[in-house]
């Protein structure tokens, strides 16, 4: 059995997930996931009637990464769990290289996890974490979803992430690993000044004295979740009333008066059931809103491209919704902005 502190309770981090019967563990190597791997394998032994996976995604971006993914299996076999290492595999990108690897390391976690019958992939991130996120989203004139930071459970198109660790500074899972005895890596990108996250963990000191604490974050992001809830809420119900038995069309006579920030939501909620996915960049998405009160105001037709979609609003203020065919939005590669999602404004007839 593993010995732990007392202040950390390995059925306190994992309470409300005791129904997930399969779970894929990513881990590292760093102390973050390390913590999290001994952490569920003492809930595992404790009771609770869960089969754990362990998965290291191998970069291969260091030189000593496949000695290092391999270490981790030994350490998670010797707890009794077992252990793959995925492999990101072809040419690595000359810019943009974390980005590149983040979509590369889910994109291969959850398909593991579906291939092995998980039913979700659990992550490392932490407290520390969760600053650094919420700063990168403000900083960059995030909407309330993005305030929200990261949320304990969470379901993407992919998969479903699960991340216990949200409520734990960094530090406590480093003093962990050390009073357990267990060895970590470190990652020497953590603290290269060419990536952003290290540049905000460079300025912690500085911000936390300005009051930009952890804590004070936690609590900004909880109530930029309880707003955003409401929001969903809200719009939700102005597409049960505007939903028409045709497929995708809105009789939005009762949205004219609705505030800007429903009617946003409600053309995201609209947006991803026609074409199944909403547009990246909420820019975008306020532009396309603008216009479209701007047309119900005034009677007018409206028509534009948004998110896959072609979007028409006609005299009697119905708004019709129709996917796209990708071979028919141009040839003009990354040029067309119909292609890259933006919006795009079409004549009205």
């Amino acid at each position: 059995m593993l010995s732990l502190p007392d202040e950390i309770d390995p059925a306190g981090l994992f309470a409300g997930f005791e129904t997930v019967s399969s779970l894929v563990l990513a881990v590292s190597g760093g102390p973050d996931s390390l913590a999290l791997m001994r952490l569920a394998a003492r809930w595992r032994d404790r009771g609770a009637p869960v089969s754990l996976h362990v998965a290291t995604v191998d970069h291969g971006l260091r030189a000593d990464s496949g000695l290092e993914a391999a270490q981790v299996g030994q350490w998670a076999r010797a707890l009794g769990l077992p252990h793959d290492i995925l492999l990101w595999r072809g040419e690595k990108p000359a810019s943009g290289v974390q980005e590149r690897a983040r979509e590369a390391r889910y994109a291969l976690l959850f398909a593991h996890a579906r291939a092995l019958g998980a039913q979700g992939v659990v992550t490392a991130h932490h407290r520390d974490d969760q600053w650094e996120t919420v700063l990168i989203r403000l900083a960059r004139g995030s909407g309330l979803a993005g305030l929200a930071g990261m949320a304990r459970d969470q379901i993407f198109p992919q998969g479903r992430v699960l991340r216990p660790l949200l409520g734990l500074p960094k530090q406590a899972l480093v003093d962990f690993c050390r009073r357990e005895g267990q060895g970590f890596f470190e990652d020497p990108a953590n603290a290269d000044p060419a990536f952003e996250r290290a540049r905000w963990r460079a300025a912690a000191p500085a911000l936390h004295a300005l009051g930009l604490t952890p804590e004070r974050l936690e609590t900004l992001a909880e109530r930029a979740r309880k707003a955003d809830e409401a929001l969903d809420h809200a719009a939700e119900d102005l597409v049960q009333r505007t939903k028409m038995p045709e497929s995708d069309v809105y009789d939005l006579r009762q949205a004219e008066d609705a505030p800007q920030a429903v009617l946003e939501r409600f053309l995201g909620r609209a947006l991803q059931r026609a074409a199944g996915a909403t547009p990246t960049r909420l820019d975008r998405l306020e532009a396309f809103a603008e216009k479209l009160r701007a047309a119900l105001r005034n009677g007018s037709a409206f028509r534009a491209t948004l998110g896959g979609c072609a979007a028409r609003v006609d005299e009697r203020k119905r708004l019709t919704l129709r996917r796209e065919d990708p071979r028919r939005r141009g040839r003009k590669g990354e040029g067309n902005p119909a292609r890259r999602g933006e919006f795009l404004e079409l004549p009205a007839d």
